[in-house]
């Protein structure tokens, strides 16, 4: 494996590559890096706040900070979550040691709920071996539509939606079976 002669791009093209926002930030505020994903996601939640954190970020990283004096060094991660009308997101913040800062830092992890499940769908629906439809109604339904909206969605009938989901339903528990199954033999 041949490494990169530039270690500070490899590391920032990983940083880029995640689907989850990350910002690295002081214990004093000042912000080391944020990925591209990271900026998108505060622009959605600071529409009207000015600050490059939005407060539900702020508020997780002030609490990671306060708690430093109850827990000293061990490892916590501090969870919150914030919304606006189109998604959720979910924020982790915890404690990363930098040896190249002389001030402790925070990670903050910024998960785009929505993205998060539909990598899951996407991912069942391969395991599952569904077919291409039976994804498109997997999918919409694995995002919070109803019947009648993923219906009206695909221009098709609810019971046609309701026939693919007892489909998916069927693989679903095929997959699970077999697993079962393969893990009984091991034991």
């Amino acid at each position: 494996m041949k490494y990169s002669e530039e270690p500070d791009a490899f590391l920032q093209a990983v940083l880029e590559g995640f689907v989850d926002g990350i910002v690295v930030v002081t214990d004093q505020q000042e912000i080391i890096y944020t990925n591209a994903t990271a900026q998108s996601i505060c622009a959605q939640l600071s529409k009207e706040d000015k600050a490059f954190l939005p407060t539900e970020i702020q508020r997780a990283y002030e609490a990671l900070v306060e708690s430093r004096d109850l827990y000293g060094d061990r490892s916590i991660t501090i969870e919150s979550e914030a919304a606006t009308p189109e998604t959720r997101f979910r924020i982790r913040a915890q404690w990363l040691p930098l040896e190249l800062v002389q001030r402790p830092c925070v990670l903050l992890r910024l998960q785009d709920q929505n993205q998060a499940t539909l990598g899951l769908a996407v991912t069942e629906a391969q395991k599952w071996d569904l077919t291409p439809r039976e994804t498109e109604v997997w999918l919409l339904r694995r995002s919070g539509c109803s019947y009648k909206e993923i219906a009206a969605m695909l221009y098709i009938a609810p019971d046609t939606v309701k026939k693919h989901l007892k489909n998916v339903h069927l693989k679903r528990q095929v997959v699970q079976d077999e697993t079962d199954w393969q893990e009984s033999q091991a034991s």
